[in-house]
């Protein structure tokens, strides 16, 4: 199996650190840039501004001298790093914070025009040729009385800026790296909390596709991988126990069903080779008639069965009286219970209980259970049918005193063809799918059905039913 998801995150983890590497070398290079260039123009044009309205202004109003503005513009020179200049209108240089100036003789600067900023007050340029590398260079004009008397300049290398922005850079590309060293420890933890524990449940879904449903994903993270995990060794142990009771079935299918017709089959060419001589043909031929019923009773019953599938069962639902319904049933019992002297306790609530479900189903529910009671009832007892309504729902009970059924036993008794060993010697005729059948039709209903049981002493049989609303009216007649 190729581990493509993995490398698509290692892909990931590289363009990551690749693009993050190209967008602070370029954007974010350009931005910072372009941000300190501007910034420090401003910074600049605010500075010239306040030398141009102070020191520029009083030194044509005669106010101070040249030396003072000298010092002072120096002064302001170690500040800002940066040199700044008075210059005329026609160019020259009146004053130079970097060295002093001789007004009788003062330096011209070739070709100045102060429109060559433009609609800005700064420009970046080696000024003329002035300088042997770039210059921020900002202005602002000296005005007395409305007249331009010359300009502050203030030149300040871009290689300034550039060390600064490199500074910054190196700053954007630390964080780069953290952010990078975050996001692989992040790959880190994926690997051993999601990629490690996917790649576990992969190995066992293609274990359990293989049929091999022993295999238990070694996952138990308390999260929804962990969950996923569990969910699936839960599947996988239900398809196991699956597994083995279609074996199960399959056996117990092929064992109701090979005995009978193993008998048939033997007693039939008994009498068709002359083994059993024509006077005793009779008892046999009784035997193959008694097997073929039983081959006839469990086909019936896994027809029964068989139309209580994952989808449900259709339901003719009616309003009845179960009372009735029990009467009749336990009639039809009247020849097997003076065999084997049992009779019947009924305690039913009222003359009628009414009820609302299929009745023909309930109806055979009744019978398979008084059916099961007296084929394990002892001779001479008694077995209690009970109705009682308890929070609009009516409970019914069949009880026994019986050889009970074992502790270990309870819970296997609605399985398809289970018998319990203490049955086996009794139920001759028994399928072991009444009880499976019995709690097909009642989940069918939605309701629930119990067995409470003591071995040696007895059964009882509690199912439930809705309360029919017609006996409410009843009440009222």
């Amino acid at each position: 199996m190729k581990r493509t998801l993995y490398i698509k995150i290692l892909l990931g983890y590289l363009i990551f650190g690749i693009l993050g590497f190209i967008a602070v070398a370029t954007f974010t290079s350009s931005c910072s840039m372009n941000y300190i260039e501007k910034q420090e123009a401003k910074d600049l044009y605010r500075e010239s501004n306040l030398i141009a309205s102070t020191y520029a202004t009083n030194y044509y109003k005669h106010a101070i001298t040249l030396d003072e503005l000298q010092k002072q513009l120096e002064a302001v020179d170690t500040y800002l790093n940066a040199d700044i200049w008075i210059v005329s209108t026609s160019g020259d240089i009146l004053v130079n914070s970097d060295q002093p100036v001789d007004l009788t003789n003062p330096e011209k600067i070739e070709d100045f025009s102060i429109t060559d900023f433009g609609n800005r007050y700064y420009r970046i340029s080696n000024f003329y040729d002035y300088f042997p590398q770039e210059q921020l260079t900002v202005f602002s004009q000296i005005t007395i009385g409305y007249k331009v008397k010359g300009y502050v300049l203030i030149h300040k290398p871009v290689s300034q800026m550039v060390t600064y922005h490199s500074e910054l850079l190196n700053i954007s590309y630390f964080t780069l790296l953290i952010l990078i060293g975050c996001a692989f420890v992040l790959l880190i933890l994926f690997t051993f909390t999601i990629y490690r524990p996917i790649r576990k449940i992969i190995r066992g879904a293609d274990a359990y596709a293989a049929g091999d449903f022993d295999y238990k994903i070694p996952v138990h993270s308390n999260d929804e991988i962990g969950y996923l995990a569990a969910s699936l060794n839960y599947m996988a142990n239900e398809l196991n126990t699956l597994e083995d009771d279609q074996r199960k079935f399959v056996s117990n299918v092929s064992h109701d069903f090979r005995s009978p017709l193993t008998s048939i089959k033997g007693y039939v060419e008994a009498m068709l080779d002359g083994t059993i001589p024509p006077e005793m043909q009779e008892k046999y031929l009784k035997i193959i008639v008694f097997e073929t019923e039983r081959l006839t009773k469990l086909t019936h019953g896994l027809l029964e069965l068989n139309k209580y599938g994952s989808h449900g069962t259709m339901l003719d639902r009616s309003d009845f009286d179960i009372n009735q319904i029990i009467k009749q049933t336990a009639q039809t019992f009247e020849g097997t219970c003076k065999e084997k002297r049992i009779t019947f306790h009924l305690i039913l609530t009222g003359q009628s209980l009414f009820v609302r479900a299929d009745m023909s189903k309930i109806q055979q529910v009744v019978y398979n259970l008084i059916d099961n009671a007296i084929k394990f009832s002892h001779h001479d007892s008694e077995i209690t049918i009970e109705t009682t309504e308890k929070n609009e729902k009516v409970f019914v009970s069949v009880k026994d005193s019986g050889i009970g059924i074992p502790k270990d036993s309870l819970n296997k008794i609605w399985e398809r063809f289970y018998k319990t060993d203490l049955s086996r010697g009794k139920d001759k005729k028994g399928t072991g799918l009444g009880l499976a059948i019995v709690k097909e039709i009642i989940q069918a209903h939605d309701e629930n059905i119990n067995v409470i049981s003591t071995e040696g002493v007895g059964t009882e049989f509690i199912f439930t039913l809705p309360l029919s609303y017609k006996e409410s009216e009843n009440s009222y007649e």
